[in-house]
């Protein structure tokens, strides 16, 4: 994740949800509320790059609007999602909550959703978004932003449900197929997401989304050389769409070609225009040398990833950061490193001025971290002690993802017991998109004696075949070793 909004290479999860009615919204579409026809012309400009993915592209629209407009609460809204630190995510965002005041209640409504979203309330948030719907049911983009946070929680037959109204409401609406083919994805449905992203090429041709888009598919199916082919297509309309860079990356780095990859990955730091670019490039570098086992190397490049968020005193990214190389400390059996970096990054999350809800979900993830640093030193006692506190707080959230961390340690204090039934049952509940967890439960059903079913979670683990990410790094040689005894 690269900043408080998740993003996919092809994939906003906070979608804009704005329609150019400056008056009531007679259309039935979200109204939209400023004083200045100049910054309304900025706005539909940047809004237009937001829904195609081009962040960088976008943000200096938003900036402009704004500047014509200082109180209009939409502009700083996407001037958030577009920022590339979440410094600046966070600023703009508090900007957008105070000039809610003057905006319409369509607009108050999307404003508080997507703040509760990014505080780590997403209970909140789909109750705001279905109050949304509710008010505008023939806005496309309501019903695409309702999707995508079932999306985003792994409800993934709600998200279809929506995302296909929205396509019904206005089938020329290119986002809402992006969000339909990666629901279909995520549902294991191939030749539906594949349907979709050559439909979504169809209306986007001189846009280099929809052929990233239709490369991760590619990727997710081990089609490596297909997909670099979509990569490279998204390349040739727009070659600062650094996106499909990491893209390419990925696929080389999943047939063992880890030089090239950073090859890759260099060219996206060089065309850099932010340092969200630079932090992104750098942190794939980081992954490669993670995959090939090179954990020294993996940690420099955070260091360096680190140092860009460091030099304008962004706490959130540092924290983020320091998170990221604990965990790579827990994975190379460093227990006491981590720690160190456990309790930076929640230092750095409670010294800065970030939000009350920012620092008590810190607070409250920590207990989770000890947890994990319990089991590696195997004080399970412990373990189980810090993950009844963090499942406390969590069932008071009603965060069903972080409800699933609750899960996986759980499973791994099991699967440390060697009480196999008890960890296969955790894990089930655990993030199924996350191949650490795919590993560990074909461990638990190995200890449990189910051969079966350990083949396949080791196989799930081993050609998970994401972008670039650490916990794929971690254990896909593991996961590959695994397979070939079983």
């Amino acid at each position: 994740m690269r900043s408080p909004i998740s993003v996919h290479s092809g994939m906003v999860i906070f979608l804009g949800l704005l329609v150019a009615d400056v008056a009531a919204a007679a259309d039935g579409k979200i109204p939209i509320t400023t004083a200045s026809p100049g910054a309304l012309k900025e706005f539909l400009s940047g809004r237009t790059l937001v829904e195609n993915l081009r962040l960088t592209d976008a943000y200096p629209h938003f900036q402009k609007a704004v500047e014509l407009d200082g109180g209009f609460a939409l502009a700083h809204l996407f001037l958030s999602q577009t920022s590339p630190t979440a410094k600046a995510f966070f600023g703009h965002l508090d900007q957008a909550v105070t000039c809610a005041a003057n905006a319409s209640a369509g607009e108050q409504i999307w404003i508080k959703a997507f703040r509760a979203g990014a505080y780590a309330d997403p209970a909140t948030q789909r109750e705001l978004y279905t109050e949304l719907v509710g008010l505008f049911p023939g806005d496309e983009r309501a019903q695409t932003l309702l999707g995508v946070s079932y999306f985003g929680q792994q409800q993934y037959v709600k998200a279809v449900e929506h995302l296909k109204r929205a396509a019904e409401i206005a089938p020329g609406f290119a986002p809402a197929y992006n969000q339909l083919g990666y629901a279909y994805r995520f549902l294991g449905r191939y030749p539906e997401a594949e349907a979709i992203f050559k439909k979504y090429t169809e209306l986007l041709p001189g846009d280099p989304n929809p052929f990233d888009s239709y490369g991760e598919l590619l990727l997710k199916a081990g089609r490596f050389d297909e997909a670099i082919v979509q990569y490279r297509k998204a390349l040739a309309v727009n070659a600062q769409f650094t996106n499909s860079r990491t893209g390419i990356a990925a696929a080389l780095m999943y047939q063992d070609r880890h030089a090239d990859a950073r090859a890759e990955l260099q060219k996206a730091l060089d065309l850099a225009r932010t340092d969200g670019e630079k932090r992104a490039a750098l942190f794939g570098m980081a992954v490669t040398y993670m995959d090939e086992g090179n954990s020294g190397q993996a940690l420099r490049f955070m260091e360096k990833q680190y140092a860009i968020a460091e030099n304008i005193k962004d706490a959130a990214a540092m924290a983020g950061d320091c998170t990221v190389m604990g965990n790579i400390f827990l994975q190379i059996g460093d227990p006491d490193r981590a720690l160190a970096h456990f309790n930076r990054a929640l230092a750095l999350n409670e010294g800065s001025n970030l939000a009350n809800e920012v620092k008590e979900n810190a607070a409250l993830i920590y207990h989770y971290n000890l947890g994990r640093i319990a089991v590696a030193r195997g004080d399970l006692g412990d373990a189980g002690a810090h993950n009844g506190v963090f499942r406390k707080g969590v069932e008071a959230k009603e965060n069903r993802n972080q409800a699933r961390l609750v899960h996986e340690l759980a499973g791994m204090i099991a699967l440390a017991e060697k009480d196999y039934g008890r960890a296969v049952e955790e894990f089930k509940q655990g993030n199924q998109q996350d191949p650490t967890i795919l590993y560990r439960l074909a461990l638990a059903c190995q200890g449990s004696g189910m051969m079966t079913e350990a083949r396949a979670y080791a196989t799930q683990a081993a050609r998970f075949n994401g972008l670039p990410g650490m916990n794929s790094a971690y254990i896909r040689k593991k996961a590959e070793q695994l397979l070939a005894t079983l």
